[in-house]
């Protein structure tokens, strides 16, 4: 019997082993490519999710991310120390997607300096990024000791919101506090300041943004929002004589405004591989800085009365190359759901919101679902981009049809493919319009083969330029008349001075009532029946592709510039010029010129918007 007992708890035994080793091992984090397991550690440290419940949580990993140089410790990022610094001071838990975040952003070089110098966050609305950023900035300025932390966004309301919640996040930790100088809370010029002399100050994202200052962090809050290269030039110029900076940018998915944001990202993709095939869809000549951006930092507004502290001296120093984004030194983390994906996809939900399961509930998505338009919900939830090619004014394509084709020059520039076509022989006409502080022209011509060419060929701060460049010696005799809307415009006051003005010669032709409405309408037709040509100019084709129309009585329309997203100076310009043209006959073209094609962009300082605008006119 004791033999019989012996073999039974054997085989027993033996059972009991084989169903032990059949039994699968529990699921383990998967660690990112070039990571290493001390990062997943702690991104999923005191995570409620696990590997199982994984797919009813936001994704902590960035769908499109620029990947470490080596495996990221704690001796190779800070942003453990951050994330560490958050619970045991703050008493904060920071997101998966937060610690992930924080701790690819702040990975170091083997010398010990930041590796990045510029890092992109792009996830959707409502997931967390200002406790992100609040964090970090506490972090720097109390414990890794940078003298100035500077805030904006688009919307000086936002940036000041996120320093008054640092301000209080700081007054009640006794630790913190103790360190505090003093709150400086006059508007405008919000401002915490610690002992050690560290400051923490907010503006407003413009072009005065940053003045007189050198700052180590800068926050750019919503960069979606920055359609032009002021703001961007002005306050990231602050960084450049520090030795140790970053800028961080958080936004949203933008669109074809977002001129800023679209070339960071545009950069960052190309960097790696181009995931989303965006590299080859788009052209980046247009989104870069260009002469003009670098220009605008030493224009100023009068009607302001803070103090002006900046060295212009700084100023003669640059160049465009400086205010572009050196692409070794930028990262971009991307938490958005895939290009074409299904709006009711989960996985697309996920990977778009990194706080789903965590702050946001999978029901909360599912009713905006449900009730956001298409665009609204893929921008602000699925974090996707609207490329604005079924915007616009004009039907579906016709503005592209009408574009002259252009190849790579010998140089890298683009020029026209075709000199001996898609040119303007001739006398031409020059259309003018005013948006905000910038002046643009357009002049108009005939082609070869009689159609009408426009071609915008300046812009500039102010008017005062504008009679000298018109009768400027190497354009006599080339223009033959002007014209720009003489009634309810902003530039009707340089109309009637131009007009007026008994030393400038050439033809002022006034713009107005039914004849305003009829150079809408005529423009509007040419395009749709392709009857009109244009030369690149990313301005232009921008405003081209997302205008608003402003209807009126009796189903007339005009451009909207109100309600238009992106700056539509130029195509006002653009359509008064060929409303000249077909209403002022030209004098007879001479003979067409020889072939060979002048860049307009190399004269002396005009605004010549990137490496893909020239003209075929030769002044």
């Amino acid at each position: 019997m004791a033999r019989s007992t012996s073999s039974s708890g054997t085989r027993a035994r033996a059972a009991t082993s084989r169903r032990s080793s059949s039994r699968p091992l529990p699921k383990r984090w998967p660690v990112p490519l070039g990571c290493g397991q001390a990062y997943v550690d702690k991104v999923h440290e005191k995570d409620f999710a696990t590997p199982e419940t994984a797919h009813l949580f936001g994704s902590a990993e960035p769908r499109i991310c620029t990947p470490p140089l080596r495996e990221l410790t704690p001796d190779t990022s800070l942003g453990f120390d951050v994330i560490d610094f958050a619970f045991e001071v703050l008493g904060v838990v920071l997101l998966p997607w937060q610690r992930a975040a924080l701790i690819r952003m702040l990975e170091l070089l083997p010398d010990g300096s930041l590796r990045f110098r510029t890092a992109v966050i792009l996830v959707a609305r409502q997931n967390g990024k200002s406790t992100l950023a609040q964090v970090l900035t506490i972090w720097l300025l109390f414990v890794w000791g940078w003298p100035l932390i500077l805030g904006t966004a688009q919307d000086l309301d936002v940036a000041e919101t996120l320093w008054e919640e640092v301000v209080d996040i700081v007054h009640e930790n006794e630790e913190l506090a103790a360190l505090v100088e003093g709150v400086t809370k006059v508007n405008g010029k919000k401002s915490l300041n610690l002992e050690s002399g560290a400051k923490y100050k907010v503006k407003a994202a413009n072009r005065r943004a940053g003045r007189g200052l050198s700052g180590n962090l800068v926050l750019l809050d919503e960069l979606r929002e920055h359609q032009t290269w002021d703001a961007w030039g002005a306050i990231t110029k602050t960084t450049m004589a520090r030795a140790e900076a970053l800028i961080l940018a958080l936004s949203n998915a933008g669109d074809i405004t977002s001129r800023v944001l679209r070339y960071l990202r545009l950069m960052a993709h190309r960097a790696l591989g181009d995931p989303d095939g965006i590299g080859a869809a788009e052209d980046d000549g247009g989104t870069g800085p260009t002469q003009f951006d670098l220009e605008t930092l030493d224009s100023f507004d009068e009607d302001t009365d803070e103090p002006d502290e900046f060295d212009d001296d700084d100023i003669d120093d640059l160049d465009v190359d400086d205010l572009e984004q050196d692409e070794d030194t930028l990262c971009l983390l991307e938490w958005s759901a895939v290009p074409g994906c299904d709006r009711r996809d989960r996985a697309g939900w996920s990977a778009a919101n990194p706080s789903m399961g965590y702050t946001i509930t999978i029901k909360t998505i599912a009713s905006a679902c449900k009730t956001d338009p298409e665009w609204v919900f893929r921008t602000e939830v699925l974090c996707q981009w609207n490329d604005g090619a079924t915007a616009g004014p004009f039907n579906p394509g016709a503005w592209d049809a009408g574009k002259v084709e252009t190849v790579d020059g010998a140089d890298g520039r683009k020029v026209i493919a075709r000199p001996d076509v898609d040119r303007i022989d001739g006398r031409v006409v020059a259309g003018i319009s005013q948006s905000g502080p910038v002046t643009y022209i357009a002049v108009a011509g005939y082609r070869p083969d009689g159609l009408p060419q426009v071609e915008m060929v300046t812009g500039r701060y102010g008017t005062d330029w504008v009679a000298e460049w018109l009768a400027h010696p190497d354009r006599k005799g080339r223009i033959r008349c002007v014209t720009g809307q003489s009634r309810g415009a902003p530039e009707q006051t340089l109309m009637k001075k131009l007009s007026t003005d008994r030393t400038f010669r050439l033809p002022v032709v006034d713009l107005a009532g039914s004849d305003l409405l009829d150079a809408y309408a005529d423009a509007e037709e040419a395009i749709r029946a392709n009857e009109v040509w244009h030369t690149p100019w990313p301005a232009l084709d921008m405003a081209a592709a997302t205008a608003e129309w402003k209807m009126l009585a009796g189903g007339t329309k005009v451009l909207d510039p109100v309600k238009s997203p992106a700056d539509i100076g130029t195509l006002r310009a653009w359509v008064h010029a060929l409303w000249l043209l077909e209403h002022e006959p030209p004098d007879a073209p001479p003979p067409p010129p020889p072939a060979e094609v002048i860049d307009l962009s190399s004269d002396d300082d005009y605004y010549s918007g990137g490496d893909v605008d020239f003209s075929s006119v030769q002044f």
